[in-house]
């Protein structure tokens, strides 16, 4: 565990080339990124480990005050894993799968994220943003071509050359201590929050709906018996007539927030006069606490009409705007980010047009809608704005404590999913038949498996490249399917190979070299999978399936590689 106070680091500005050389001179980078935030790190990192070289720069030189963002979801734990800082993240964070809902003091259900076993991490861990920054940042100053540039605002932009043309270029204008220069990139990924300075200044804006309703978050200090779960109240008595949620930090910091009301007054609202009684009247009369941090909220449902403008494309809060509940804001970054340093690393690498970037923008919006309108569900059913939209709440309610049917109504945030990107133009439909969730579009599941005799997990060696993965039977990697993967492995876009065999097969492709072989110890990944003797998957750089066959055949697999590149000739 670390003893950094991370929310005390600071970080020193220094001075770049570009301040001492003639802007005519400036290097044209290939990736600028905007925001040292979670899901501008995010970025950097994901391209970085592409190969890519970036430059990220932040007007700030600190991480972020207040735990802020603190629920990460599974998929963003397996995002973490890829980018190298999982471990830290789950060891440091609270893990949970389960939550429970209360109408006043009543229990009406309990539901569990996670009821199966046989996955690598949790629903959910519960951990303070500027932890999640902080090993980000630490991660980043690891990774040789990553530039950070801290105390570094964009206070213009200007674009030039055709767009998509290997011409176009962006050049910001960034103010320092010492004073302004140019800064040219290739691509600009805008990740600077909710009031983006670059949206502005491009003359852009998000639309959508502005909840008129305050939340009190207070983060609370203290020695408590409550479990790691997520608790949430409707109309309890220690706060009638509204709602209240309840979280478990690391460092014994608890997360608690008060649901106030439209005409809350919020400077008023975060004075120790009325933080104090309100969390004292949750906790009862006995708890010694102390306040960490408080803030109060609104929040909106926005979101840009479109996420790439040119050669600037946007990401995270930038992009689009959730309330909090589900905790869809920093989760959904995430996603973007991943989605976006594939396509860019692709694209400068010279295996793809730049026309994949609109392939972001067209997955990453169908996204943002459906967590839009989860997140609107939510909170129309949490803060209710009409006597009859209240009484239909508060039936549900009761009439989940007994009947199952009801629990699906009961929304207290329906939490973050990652999106089944459907109907992608990267995907190739399925042509044979198939069940389970494991559709082209949807992001791969784990499972426990062995590598080399030791136990391993299938997501460990999925992403970052296009890979193929075969699922064998005892005696179906014949002379046909070797050569098969040999091509495959040699041809224009070179795939990463991993077979998967039945328990007690052993390692039956020592004639291929660079392939991982992994026994599917449980059966599980065969299982989530739907996976016969020579089923054969396509995943995509951001663990996303892109295509599925019942029978392995390379001009099939040539095929949908074309086709998630946007390379031309694929029908």
């Amino acid at each position: 565990m670390s003893s950094i106070n991370y929310q005390t680091l600071s970080f020193e500005y220094k001075r770049c080339a570009e301040q001492d050389a003639a802007a005519a001179d400036a290097a044209r980078h290939p990736v600028i990124v905007v925001g040292a935030g979670p899901v501008g790190l995010a970025t950097a990192i994901d391209l970085a480990q592409h190969g890519v070289r970036v430059v990220l720069v932040d007007d700030d030189c600190s991480l972020a005050t207040g735990s802020r963002a603190i629920c990460f979801s599974k998929r963003s734990l397996d995002i973490f894993d890829r980018l190298g800082c999982g471990d830290r993240m789950v060891d440091k964070g609270i893990s949970w799968n389960v939550g429970k809902v209360f109408l006043q003091n009543e229990l009406v259900y309990t539901f569990n994220l996670l009821p199966e076993a046989g996955h690598h991490r949790p629903a959910f861990i519960n951990l303070q943003q500027y932890y999640v920054e902080g090993f980000l940042l630490e991660r980043a100053q690891a990774l040789p071509n990553i530039d950070i540039r801290w105390k570094s605002k964009v206070v213009g932009l200007q674009q030039h050359g055709e767009p998509g043309s290997a011409n176009a270029s962006v050049t910001l204008t960034i103010e320092t201590p010492d004073g302004e220069y140019p800064l040219c990139g290739r691509y600009v990924v805008a990740a600077d929050g909710s009031r983006s300075p670059v949206r502005n200044m491009m003359g852009l804006d998000s639309k959508g709906r502005v909840f008129k309703d305050r939340f009190l978050i207070a983060d609370v200090k203290m020695e408590a018996e409550f479990p790691s779960e997520r608790w949430f109240w409707f109309d309890p008595p220690f706060h009638p007539n509204q709602s209240v949620l309840l979280h478990r930090q690391p460092d014994n910091v608890w997360r608690i927030d008060f649901q106030l009301g439209w005409d809350a007054d919020p400077a008023l609202e975060k004075t120790p006069e009325r933080v104090l009684p309100r969390v004292r009247a949750l906790l009862g009369p006995d708890v010694k606490f102390e306040l960490e941090w408080v803030s109060v909220y609104t929040f909106s449902c926005l979101r840009m009409e479109r996420f790439r403008h040119g050669n600037v494309l946007f990401v995270g809060d930038a992009a689009h705007l959730v309330s909090p509940f589900g905790a869809r804001g920093a989760n959904s970054g995430f996603q973007d980010a991943e989605n976006v340093a594939w396509k860019l690393a692709m694209v400068l690498g010279g295996r793809a047009p730049d026309g994949l970037l609109d392939t972001y923008a067209s997955e990453r919006e169908y996204a943002a809608d459906e967590n839009i309108r989860n997140s609107t569900r939510s909170t129309d059913f949490i803060t209710p704005k009409s006597p009859v939209s209240r009484t239909f709440r508060d039936a549900v309610l009761k009439l989940a404590r007994k009947h199952s049917f009801a629990r699906s109504l009961a929304n207290s945030g329906r939490l973050s999913v990652p999106a089944v990107l459907h109907d992608s133009a990267l995907n190739t439909a399925d042509h044979d038949s198939f069940e389970g969730k494991m559709v082209p579009g949807a992001s791969c599941v784990d499972a426990p498996v062995a590598l080399h005799g030791a136990p391993a997990w299938l997501l460990a060696q999925l992403g970052d490249a296009f890979t193929g993965v075969l699922f064998c039977g005892k005696n179906s990697l014949d002379a046909a399917r070797l050569r098969t993967l040999k091509t495959l492995q040699t041809g224009a876009i070179p795939l990463k190979l991993v077979i998967v065999t039945p328990h007690g097969v052993g390692d039956i492709a020592h004639e291929l070299s660079d392939t991982v072989v992994l026994e599917d110890a449980e059966g599980l990944a065969a299982s989530r999978y739907d996976a016969k003797p020579g089923t054969f998957y396509l995943i995509r750089p951001d663990q996303h399936v892109c295509a599925r066959w019942r029978t392995l055949d390379a001009a099939h697999v040539d095929a949908a590689l074309k086709r998630a590149l946007c390379v031309e000739g694929v029908a």
